[in-house]
């Protein structure tokens, strides 16, 4: 077993000697989700490195830090492979639902792509408390896990050639679209990534290199930490709190462990 490997199942609670199939990788995923956080810290303090399997494996494994859609689904593909998963990367578009249109960066989302048993699923663990929880077929069924429920229907457009759906628990009453993406495109090679980094570390309609936020999901909801708030969901009630500078750094290590 790859120091990969044996550095992915310790950092999120796996035995090494524990088999990874198809049926346990709700149980991988949920454990992922409640460890890892989706960060940005990284871009924010402008202290970015080459997207490499060593460097995601150093910042993610070794320094226990969390990071952005293209680094945490980039180590999960890795770890998906290291465990002789038929799977790939493929890039997408997030939706803005505020705007009611994609967003205009083209595309800077990263998801995963999994063939089991000749069907594929969506695989997702980088994006944010949007999380599926569970492997999304490509056939329109819809899952059902402890976030919510979620689909991906196929439809053709500019973007790519499937669109992800969800329904977050407790949030949202109707569908929401997630994200458009290619899956005919597939990629990997997690280095072409150095450019959707680039462009979410430098672009001036970067989401993510205006604030920080770190947030992660856990057994009853999710915790969501910026520099001026923290929430904690439980059970689908909502609690916020206004923080500081010195109250920031308390909450990132006493629930994100960073």
């Amino acid at each position: 077993m790859n120091n990969l490997n044996v550095l992915f199942r310790k950092r999120i609670g796996i035995s090494e000697h524990q088999e990874i199939t198809f049926e346990t990788l709700d149980d991988v995923l949920a454990k992922t989700a409640k460890t890892i956080p989706f960060e940005n810290l990284c871009i924010m303090n402008k202290k970015t490195y080459d997207i490499t399997e060593e460097n995601v494996i150093h910042k993610i494994l070794v320094k226990k830090e969390g990071g952005l859609c293209y680094e945490l689904n980039s180590l999960f593909y890795l770890f998906l492979i290291e465990n002789e998963f038929h799977a790939f990367l493929a890039r997408g578009v997030v939706y803005d639902n505020e705007a009611q249109h994609f967003q205009q960066l083209g595309k800077n989302h990263v998801t995963i792509l999994c063939i089991h048993n000749g069907q594929t699923y969506l695989i997702d663990t980088g994006f944010g408390g949007n999380l599926p929880l569970k492997p999304v077929p490509l056939t329109g069924e819809v899952v059902v896990s402890s976030n919510g429920e979620f689909r991906v229907k196929k439809k053709k457009t500019e973007l790519g050639d499937y669109i992800f759906e969800q329904k977050l628990k407790y949030k949202d009453k109707d569908w929401r679209i997630g994200y458009a993406f290619d899956s005919q495109k597939t990629i990997t090679d997690i280095s072409e990534f150095q450019e959707i980094q680039n462009i979410i570390a430098d672009h001036p309609k970067s989401t993510f290199n205006k604030n920080p936020l770190i947030t992660r999901l856990t057994d009853r909801g999710n915790v969501t930490l910026t520099n001026t708030s923290f929430t904690q969901w439980i059970d689908g009630t909502p609690t916020k709190t206004k923080i500081d500078q010195t109250s920031f750094k308390s909450h990132l290590e006493q629930y994100f462990g960073m």
